[in-house]
């Protein structure tokens, strides 16, 4: 038994001095990493932005090609540029047999920005010059030059943006993008004369509008401090918490970190990818809903103090009539808590096969009869009791609520108010209800196995039963998002209302929505928030009482702490096979939370 002992003694502490190895190697590959991409940013210089084209601002009014002149690392370059925005790739390699690129050309139809990646080699080429000279007359090009700086002579007298970086490789392939989309401040002039119009001292400075895609070390970090998330991931998916999860960190607008664990269900090996899009569940709250009801607040055009009957017809003759807008959005209009509809389904109100009288898609091969959600569902809500008005008693009707009123407000649906408003001009790719109308099922991580009301495994189908119901677009859930969408957007709100150069709210907006607004409970308006009742480390031991965010009940979580300058999003299928509690009582969101936390602290950053 000693014997045994002593060996798991010995096992555990080689495995510490393995760990304790491989952690100072991360540390040290990430410092040379960081002093590389040093180097590339102390050389990269922005000409020609006289009009002020880099960074790019108003990302939905672009379609944006990104074309590759025999430039070796496009591969690189176009995945960094796709975290930014939706980037299509072109290669002149595809078109090899041609003499002239005029097919190339012909294929760009459709985009108003080019994005143009070449290098030195390249750029003797008459074919590709002359390529570049032609599109530039018709389209906005942004051209992308590798190299030692001789290439910049042949485009002397072309008039478009160029970012030109005196490195040819995989880091600078990553680096550059940065630049164009407002990821990296520009700075430096060129201190070489390459040709009559760039001579020494040329160069444009921008400013960073977006974030930047880097290393933990950029940000004051040490990566060993962070590898406490790869064992408590290790753990939870181990411990069948949960099959995968993906977990993003962001520090002053820098994302440090960004990795996926875990397989999208037990029973298969494909595996989680940072791309992975999650049903959010009830952070649709504060990432659809409340997002809007602030835009129309500031609009004047809803008003916190209002009754819901001024904004909902049918409300009038109902106990919520004369219920406060601000009431709904603190949890304190004393609604019940949630309606379980679909234990109201009964045979005759579905059917397998969608029709005219079967309309609505719940999942797959199950669609609700016409009219549920309009005829049922809505009256019920509406006419639910109110039994604790002015106590805090969380409660799905309340969002299901506001999408009403941003809908009689807006004109327009939820998921089209949201999508035109926030997602589409912030560049957020995956961000929307109904994926499965616009992504592949394997780009969606699967939830439940719902044996008991669809009978099917949901795969880009809500989650949750009364969103299910009402056709998959709610204000409390029927969101789906990458990682990086999430932190796109609220990134935005810990900048106070500012992201990619465009106002999206004024500051003092997001302070009062974000801030404690009640006074019976933790909340702000929408959101959530650190608890001060420290008994209950919530969201985790080491948050900021300046924490805000929403957890979501298929094991998401998103939180902004603006003490840290910090952003973190953790997203999971909890839910998959079936409902498990292991993930909140494991504490597994918080504790990775905490060593975020705990590592910025260290560091005195």
């Amino acid at each position: 038994m000693k014997r045994n002992r002593l060996f798991i003694l010995a096992a555990a502490s080689f495995f510490n001095v393995l760990c304790l190895m491989a952690c100072a190697q991360e540390h040290t590959a990430n410092e040379k990493k960081l002093s590389v991409a040093n180097s590339i940013t102390q050389s990269t210089v922005v000409l020609n932005n006289q009009d002020s084209i880099i960074p790019l601002k108003s990302l939905d009014k672009k379609n944006i090609a990104s074309v590759s002149l025999g430039f070796s690392y496009s591969m690189v370059f176009d995945s960094l540029a796709n975290k930014y925005d939706k980037v299509s790739s072109f290669s002149a390699s595809s078109y090899k047999d041609s003499v002239n690129l005029n097919d190339l050309e012909d294929d760009l139809k459709y985009f108003n920005t080019i994005i143009v990646a070449i290098d030195d080699q390249s750029a003797t080429q008459a074919k590709y010059v002359n390529f570049i000279k032609s599109i530039s007359k018709t389209k906005k090009i942004i051209l992308a030059v590798f190299g030692n700086g001789i290439a910049l002579k042949t485009f002397d007298t072309l008039q478009s943006p160029i970012v030109w970086t005196a490195q040819n490789s995989t880091d600078a392939a990553a680096i550059v993008p940065q630049y164009i989309f407002g990821g990296i401040a520009a700075v430096n002039k060129l201190t070489t004369a390459f040709s009559p119009r760039y001579t020494v001292g040329s160069g444009f400075v921008t400013v960073k509008t977006r974030l930047k895609y880097t290393v933990p070390e950029d940000a004051g970090l040490n990566s060993n401090d962070l590898k406490g998330i790869d064992a408590i991931a290790a753990e939870a998916i181990g411990q069948k918490a949960t099959p995968g999860l993906v977990v993003l960190v962001a520090k002053d607008g820098k994302v440090i970190f960004n990795k996926a664990y875990g397989t999208h269900t037990y029973d298969t090996n494909v595996p989680d990818k940072v791309t992975d899009i999650f049903d959010l569940a009830s952070v649709t709250k504060v990432t659809a809903t409340t997002p809007s009801v602030m835009r129309l607040f500031e609009e004047g055009k809803l008003k916190l103090d209002t009754n819901i009957g001024a904004y909902i017809p049918k409300a009038r003759t109902t106990p919520m009539n004369n219920i406060q807008v601000r009431e709904v959005m603190l949890h304190q209009a004393g609604f019940i808590p949630y309606i379980p509809f679909h234990d109201y389904v009964k045979t005759g109100d579905y059917s397998r096969d969608s029709s005219a009288a079967f309309p609505t898609k719940v999942a797959d091969n199950y669609y609700i009869k016409k009219g549920f959600f309009k005829d049922f569902m809505w009256p019920k809500m509406l006419n639910s009791p109110i039994r604790t008005r002015g106590k805090y008693v969380y409660s799905d009707i309340s969002m299901y609520v506001m999408k009403d009123i941003v809908e009689h407000i807006s004109e327009e649906p939820l998921n089209v108010y949201t999508y035109e408003n926030f997602y589409k001009p912030l560049g957020m790719q995956t961000a929307g209800f109904l994926p499965r109308n616009r992504f592949k099922p394997e780009q969606i991580v699967p939830t439940e196995q719902d044996t008991y009301f669809r009978k099917t495994l949901l795969v880009g189908y809500v989650h949750d039963q009364g969103a299910a119901l009402a056709g998959g677009v709610s204000g409390h859930a029927g969101l789906f998002a990458s990682a990086n969408d999430l932190a796109i957007i609220y990134q935005m709100l810990l900048n106070r209302g500012t992201y990619g150069g465009q106002e999206y709210f004024k500051p003092q907006t997001v302070d009062m929505f974000t801030s404690k607004q009640s006074n019976v409970s933790r909340r702000g308006l929408g959101f959530d928030r650190w608890d001060p009742d420290t008994s209950k480390h919530y969201p985790s031991d080491l948050a900021s009482p300046q924490t805000y965010g929403h957890t979501g009940y298929t094991g998401t979580c998103v939180w902004v702490d603006p003490s840290r300058g910090l952003l973190y999003v953790f997203l999971s299928n909890r839910v998959n096979p079936t409902v498990t509690d292991k993930l909140s009582n494991m504490k597994i969101r918080g504790r990775i939370q905490d060593v975020v936390n705990k590592a910025i602290d260290e560091s005195g950053k």
